[in-house]
């Protein structure tokens, strides 16, 4: 689980953050669109209503060190759930590769989406 900031505002509420969680076993992959003064308890509802209500509990989440997730509300929750919050450092791989690997593809895919729209644009 990590977070792709610096992203173009976009939609109702102005979205330019995204929530990633990859799953290890299965290799899914979740975006949640976010805003970055998001707080914990809103981080918290906005998982627990597109994850937790389409039945996917993890039960181990690796993490960079987040004050959103070391908030004493999320621990409850982790401990209401029954799962197991671990934290990673910065940019090492062994423990969240998977997470870093689909930051780079999604801001890739972001550049060359805004790359195309800015030369279609200037066509016009």
């Amino acid at each position: 689980m990590d977070w792709l900031t610096g992203l173009p505002p976009g939609g109702d509420r102005s979205y330019h953050t995204c929530l990633v969680i990859v799953d290890r076993h299965g290799k899914a992959q979740v975006f949640l669109p976010c805003q970055k003064d998001d707080t914990a308890m809103n981080t918290a509802l906005l998982i627990w209503n597109r994850l937790v209500s389409w039945n996917r509990i993890f039960t181990h989440i690796i993490s960079k060190i987040d004050a959103k997730l070391t908030s004493v509300l999320c621990k409850d929750l982790h401990q209401l759930f029954g799962t197991k919050l671990s934290f990673s450092t910065v940019y090492y791989p062994q423990t969240d590769g998977l997470a870093e690997r689909m930051i780079q593809t999604l801001e890739y895919m972001v550049f060359i989406f805004f790359a195309y729209a800015l030369e279609v644009k200037d066509c016009y």
